[in-house]
């Protein structure tokens, strides 16, 4: 059947995808379960329900609202309540996630996405609480949108290779670092026309991005808790393998150890190469590597 088709082709592309497919996945879920409770209050006339859930789960920019609700400062960067809001959302993400992943693997987009969401959020609450400007709305206002992770991303994968080139239309090619720096020019002139928490938000997603690729070439990486925390979360749910190891020479740990050292060197070098010099610089060979490294 059709459905059971779909089904399973979803199941395929979540559990064999790489996490920035995953992280699509979510956000197209959580917008189709709030579209559903949404439409369900719609028929019944009562969407007061629907309404309280959703306040517990936007990011509201009072303080003492939020000490109520603190999970809400990691929920709202996987809420969207409207079509083209998460559709936009999850192309650019799409876009420029499967850049960041070429570069440098699987394992850092979801330590990435998480902070750039708290980024913005951060940005947003020191905002609505200090500027005049904002002050006022600041105990009804609320927000919601991956958007700030998704300029974190945007921001991470041009400051890594800014002179990769995507093809528009109309527009022909067009290197990344002027595309994420010209969306975020946009946003800060549009502060005054509406969405003004949400362009703020994006502020602070862009700062994360270009801070944490900075980090990352000066020898840093401040994702490393989070990365922690999530293969431990991970190793809980691993099935235990009944299989053991029972003998490994000394030898074989010393190669492994070593091989290691030498392709992290490896890569290290090449991002410098791309961070002095941009991503056309690199030979077919160190392209290759680097693409091969990150399916690791």
């Amino acid at each position: 059947m059709l459905t059971g088709s779909i089904t399973n082709d979803i199941k395929h592309q979540f559990s064999y995808g790489n996490m920035v497919m995953k992280l699509i996945f979510v956000n197209i879920g959580v917008f189709l379960f709030f579209g559903i409770f949404n439409l369900a209050g719609f028929l019944f006339q009562n969407n007061s329900l629907y309404n309280l859930v959703l306040s517990k789960v936007e990011m509201p920019a009072s303080l003492s609202v939020l000490l109520h609700q603190p999970w809400s400062g990691f929920t709202y960067m996987f809420l969207h309540t409207g079509f083209f809001h998460v559709l936009f959302n999850m192309l650019w993400f799409y876009w420029f996630g499967e850049i960041f992943v070429l570069y440098l693997g699987d394992k850092k987009i979801l330590p990435l996405y998480i902070i750039g969401g708290l980024a913005g959020a951060i940005t947003y609450l020191l905002a609505y609480n200090l500027l005049p400007v904002f002050k006022p709305q600041a105990d009804v206002s609320m927000m919601l949108g991956a958007s700030a992770s998704v300029f974190a991303i945007v921001f991470a994968a041009a400051t890594l290779a800014p002179d990769y080139e995507i093809r528009l239309m109309f527009l022909g090619s067009i290197k990344i670092k002027h595309i994420a720096i010209i969306s975020l020019l946009l946003d800060i002139i549009n502060i005054p026309y509406g969405n003004a928490g949400g362009y703020i938000a994006h502020i602070g997603g862009a700062l994360s991005g270009y801070l944490y690729i900075k980090s990352l070439q000066s020898g840093f990486d401040f994702a490393t808790p989070l990365n922690k925390f999530f293969d431990g979360m991970a190793n809980l749910f691993k099935p235990k393998s009944s299989i053991k190891v029972t003998y490994k020479s000394e030898t074989q740990k010393i190669e492994k150890v070593s091989r290691n050292k030498n392709e992290q060197q490896r890569v290290d070098d090449i991002l410098d190469k791309i961070a002095r010099s941009g991503y056309d610089s690199l030979t077919k060979e160190e392209k290759d590597f680097l693409f091969n490294y990150s399916k690791k």
